[in-house]
């Protein structure tokens, strides 16, 4: 049955990015539906670390994740949606590495950011499942916190639907077609259910198929497939916070605009983990396991089928030999891995269409979701509406 349904704007996808532009519109006062196409999110705001590291942002996305933490922080104090504040410490191997860490703390200082440079005793005391001969030294950010992945997004929705009676929340519900007809926008659900609103705003993720399928062809996106790992429980093993290593300061866009990056050498015993996208990261999760990764394998946005969903168990051992020569603890005893996909663009830190001033997409913010998702719907809902 055909149903006519008014709002004032309508978002399609719940995840990170989707449900946080419904939120900042129902603080307007908006009237908002938010449509989900599976029974509940399982995609890009799922499958990651849950590390919200601000500090690794780029100058010109830095205060969306600034801000973001302040909204994590906020709702956390309303309801409980996993939000834990343990910090981010980054890891140096090198002196090259170290150095950036110093010019990174230099930056930082100038935006009166928290950041503490640790000595290696420093690090080994805080973090004494760390091995001396790789750690020399670290950049601390004890302000920075963490999310449990499998839990956020879902908190976050119950939050969101109990808090806000003007929202309306339907997953299982794929939307096939959102066209501007007269002045308003109407959707048009798998359920031939219709919809209509003033506005949508389309957070479609890693999902180019069903709407908008020749813009996206056309769009420059990338998919980034990520592989990932978790230990069995080891409540023993003291790591606490998100730990990111010497692969992450020579990735990360935020150390990417100090001095000395540019100079950089690029060692020999990185030149495999370079070539699959690897950095180690480590983050303690709240039942004491320890997830392990990451990697990095890319499709431009007209071939993400060629990933697959398969592990690649060449990657896992790569990570896992990185790995080992960071903590003392055993990387090998896995109880499950898995892989993330998420949309990202090489020259945009988000892509964003508006069409005809009603319809407005915003997705392919690569892997700054969780740690920047929040501040930067905040921005986006109020352009929208300026």
């Amino acid at each position: 049955m055909t149903k006519n349904i008014q709002y004032d704007l309508i978002v399609v996808g719940s995840g990170i990015l989707g449900t946080f532009h419904a939120i900042h519109a129902l603080k307007l006062g908006k009237t908002v539906l938010l449509t989900e196409k599976d029974q509940y999110p399982v995609n890009a705001t799922v499958r990651n670390f849950g590390q919200a590291v601000v500090s690794g942002m780029p100058s010109d996305w830095f205060d969306y994740a600034r801000r973001s933490t302040e909204l994590y922080q906020q709702i956390q104090n309303e309801s409980d949606i996993s939000v834990r504040n343990n910090g981010t410490v980054y890891l140096s191997s090198d002196d090259e590495e170290t150095q950036l860490l110093h010019e990174l703390k230099e930056r930082m200082d100038a935006v009166d950011y928290e950041a503490n440079l640790l000595s290696v005793d420093d690090c080994l005391a805080k973090w004494p499942s760390l091995k001396r001969e790789y750690c020399k030294g670290g950049l601390f950010f004890p302000q920075e916190v963490s999310v449990e992945p499998e839990r956020l997004i879902y908190r976050l929705l119950e939050y969101a639907v109990a808090k806000y009676p003007n929202l309306t929340y339907m997953p299982s519900t794929a939307v096939l077609d959102c066209s501007v007809v007269n002045d308003r926008i109407e959707i048009t659900t798998a359920a031939r259910q219709v919809f209509k609103a003033e506005r949508a705003v389309i957070c479609n993720g890693g999902e180019f198929k069903l709407l908008f399928a020749e813009l996206f062809r056309q769009s420059g996106i990338i998919l980034s497939k990520l592989q990932m790992m978790r230990t069995v429980p080891m409540p023993e093993v003291q790591l606490e916070g998100n730990i990111l290593t010497g692969l992450s300061i020579r990735r990360y866009e935020s150390f990417q605009e100090c001095p000395s990056y540019a100079g950089i050498s690029n060692p020999d015993r990185y030149a495999e983990c370079k070539k699959w996208g690897i950095h180690i990261l480590f983050k303690k999760a709240v039942d004491g396991s320890i997830i392990i990764g990451d990697s990095h394998e890319y499709a431009d946005v007209n071939h993400t089928d060629d990933l697959g969903f398969g592990i690649n168990s060449h990657i896992n051992e790569l990570m896992l030999q990185a790995a080992q020569e960071i903590v003392s603890f055993d990387v090998s005893k896995i109880a499950s891995t898995w892989a993330g996909f998420y949309p990202q663009h090489d020259t945009k830190h988000v892509v964003e269409y508006d069409i005809d001033n009603r319809i407005h997409i915003r997705t392919a913010v690569g892997g700054k979701g969780m740690t920047s998702a929040a501040g930067y719907s905040e921005a986006s809902i109020k352009k929208i509406y300026s």
